[in-house]
């Protein structure tokens, strides 16, 4: 059984203090009845020094001492993606619930590893796919279960982002394979996990990258898709937009539907046209939103589900194994960009 906690608030802590905390502390105080921020965790002294003083919670450069010292309830990782495994299988040992920021981990192997371990801990793990709590896309996928598009001929994502050199410069984990990831892996994350949230397991995958920054790892990629269902699609992403974030968007053709969800971070329904109407169609005028973040606004949404899990009131709407699913595409896809081959799912049996 997993542990339920009630009758007092559940103790985070966070652990990396950079720019994708800043959700995190967000919405742990827009939960402040049932959660307390208890303490962060950070290699950089200045970046820990402030982060500690301005929240008022004990600050640590070492996770190793703050799991010891502290009683935490759950952890949540902002760290690179390449060090992701290694401080949840630590957590979990310690007995303590995990979130993770996207991708869970940059190997399939490490990701299995973390899923292993907090099953064996009886903890859980949540991996933060904040983007399907988008009221946009949202209703996307009501339609979808209600089998409004029939047949799905053809889907396509666009991620038409920038990241000039000066964001891989930043710091010396960005744009690594081990750290960090490339477009499809880092930034594209989020749109991957839509590919079998909304559509459905996916069968092949067919990739090209190609890298114009002076980084490691891709930065544009064009990837074909073949679902079990008999859809097929594709998806294009690039870091090299001129001269500012522009696109996330997907587009979904059916023989009784087509519908596109577009906006810089698939925040707005630009094309919603069925066969048959239905009620909840006048929704679509109010479910746009406006935002100058690519994260988009679910964070908060996200935590209320850890909140709701931890408390024994529902469970993961996104745990390891939900995790898995995209994380599986993404290393297919750089399977197949690098032996030239069509990859098919799953890797393994």
């Amino acid at each position: 059984m997993y542990k339920t906690i009630v009758g007092r608030k559940i103790r985070i802590a966070v652990v990396g203090c950079g720019r994708i905390a800043q959700n995190h502390f967000s919405s742990i105080k827009k939960h402040d009845k049932d959660m307390e921020l208890v303490a962060v965790c950070e290699i950089d002294k200045d970046r820990l020094a402030a982060c500690a003083s301005h929240y008022g919670v004990a600050g640590y450069k070492l996770l190793q001492e703050m799991l010891v010292k502290e009683k935490l309830d759950v952890l949540s990782l902002c760290t690179p993606s390449g060090l992701h495994a290694e401080q949840a299988i630590l957590a979990a040992r310690s007995g303590v619930a995990i979130v993770t920021e996207k991708p869970m981990a940059t190997r399939w192997g490490d990701a299995l590893g973390m899923v292993k371990a907090c099953d064996e801990a009886r903890v859980r793990l949540f991996v933060v796919k904040q983007n399907r709590r988008n009221p946009t896309l949202q209703l996307l996928k009501r339609a979808l279960k209600e089998k409004r598009f029939g047949k799905i001929h053809l889907v396509h994502l666009n991620v038409f982002w920038s990241r000039p050199q000066e964001y891989y410069d930043s710091a010396a984990w960005r744009g690594t394979w081990e750290f960090d990831g490339g477009a499809l892996m880092n930034q594209a994350s989020h749109y991957v996990d839509l590919l079998d949230w909304l559509i459905g397991p996916v069968d092949k995958v067919q990739a090209f990258i190609s890298t114009t920054r002076d980084i490691e790892v891709e930065d544009t990629v064009v990837m074909n898709v073949q679902w079990r269902n008999g859809a097929i699609g594709s998806m294009s992403v690039t870091m090299l937009t001129y001269p500012k974030n522009k696109e996330g968007s997907i587009t979904i053709i059916g023989e009784k539907g087509t519908v596109r969800v577009g906006g810089m971070a698939v925040n707005e329904i630009q094309w919603w046209d069925f066969a048959n109407n239905k009620d909840y169609d006048e929704q679509i005028k109010t479910a746009n939103y406006e935002t100058t973040s690519v994260y988009g606004f679910g964070h908060p949404l996200y935590y209320k589900n850890i909140v709701d899990v931890l408390r024994g009131l529902a469970l993961p709407e996104t745990d390891g194994r939900e995790g898995l699913k995209s994380l599986e595409i993404i290393i297919a896809a750089y399977i197949s960009a690098r032996d030239g081959k069509t990859v098919s799912l799953p890797l393994e049996y």
